[in-house]
């Protein structure tokens, strides 16, 4: 048997801002209505709900200091040491994020040069073939980046692939919207290299879809529920029972096409890595994905979840929950080799994606 050149995970890295938010941090909160009416819940309900259908109990809120591309640019280093390469041997830094460098008393979006080209600069790679640029895709940017990073080692066109994802959602929240309580802070990155084998392991198979014709503006930008706010700044917006809805709906469908794809049993699925905005619909998407093969046994751990202390910090959250199983800092999971992986995320756009991939 001729041997292929597959996609592997060589290393990984992440950053997690030291500021930790427990949700008494809201109690003190006032928040309205999208009608621009004032909730008059008493807060303590509020903040108790919405722990009980998110299960998040905290999150994490970037420091003063730094920007989205230094939290990316921290990651990435980890992940070049882990990965033990010469970080100038890079053919590729991918940078997966969706609101640019937000300062802390600027909300505006700044994404000029990229983000890639400045983690490239932070890190002082000369090579001017290290190609870096962004990838703005919602909530699956990351697992993106990595489908696109499997294509380009693929048709050799690249060896090494650093890819990022990296957000500051705490910048862009509204907040008087209650759905600000679900979005964190952070960043995880991989290091992907061609290697020949005769037997698949890697990046396997994926599988994209954008479904946009009715479901574009689940996510977008808007200004502050609060009619009184001080200016016109836009905030990132979410119509949460309608996403939730096409969450259910759509997402075990292509992660089950993702399985099959890569001729596997759903048996075969060690782990899901999928991306949390809600714990509740994460444990119902997985459940439906049980169903469509007629399966009422769900093995416990294979969905190693991460958002009751980390929340959602978006395209950052598979890769920070790869790198916290892969260095063993999850209590009770770990990699084997030979355990086959699914990468999944939705969001934005709306956009779903899926990689299956077995451990080396």
């Amino acid at each position: 048997m001729s041997e292929t050149i597959y996609s592997i995970i060589t290393g990984s890295g992440k950053y997690l801002p030291s500021k930790i938010i427990e949700n008494s941090f809201f109690l003190d909160s006032e928040f309205y209505k999208q009608d621009g009416e004032k909730n008059t819940k008493p807060i303590e309900n509020i903040v108790s709900t919405l722990q009980k259908i998110t299960e998040i109990e905290e999150r994490r809120y970037v420091e003063d200091e730094y920007v989205t591309s230094d939290l990316a640019f921290f990651a990435a280093q980890e992940a070049i040491k882990s990965a033990g390469i010469d970080q100038e041997t890079l053919d590729y830094i991918i940078v997966a994020h969706n609101f640019g460098d937000v300062q802390k008393d600027n909300q505006r979006s700044d994404m000029v040069p990229t983000l890639a080209a400045r983690v490239k600069y932070k890190l002082g790679i000369s090579n001017p073939y290290t190609v870096a640029y962004d990838l703005p895709f919602g909530c699956p940017g990351w697992v993106q980046g990595v489908i696109q990073a499997d294509y380009f080692i693929k048709s050799g066109d690249a060896k090494k692939i650093l890819v990022i994802g990296a957000e500051t959602l705490s910048r862009i929240s509204d907040p008087h919207d209650i759905d600000s309580m679900i979005f964190s802070d952070g960043a995880g990155a991989v290091v992907l290299e061609g290697r020949s084998s005769k037997d698949p392991v890697g990046c396997l198979a994926h599988i994209t879809r954008s479904d946009t014709l009715e479901f574009a503006n689940l996510l977008n930008m808007g200004g502050s529920y609060n009619p009184a706010y001080k200016d016109n700044t836009l905030f990132i917006k979410m119509n949460g029972r309608k996403l939730y809805e096409y969450a259910l709906t759509t997402v075990p469908q292509t992660l089950r096409d993702g399985i099959e794809k890569a001729g596997l049993k759903l048996a075969d699925i060690k782990k899901v890595l999928i991306h949390q905005a809600n714990g509740k619909m994460d444990l119902n998407i997985l459940t439906r994905l049980f169903d469509l093969y007629g399966e009422t046994d769900i093995p416990g751990g294979i969905m190693p979840m991460s958002i009751a202390k980390l929340g959602n910090n978006s395209v950052a959250t598979v890769p920070i929950l790869y790198d916290l199983i892969n260095k063993g800092d999850f209590d009770g999971q770990d990699f084997n080799s030979g355990d086959h992986l699914l990468f999944a995320s939705v969001g934005a756009g709306m956009n779903i994606n899926v990689i299956i991939y077995r451990v080396p």
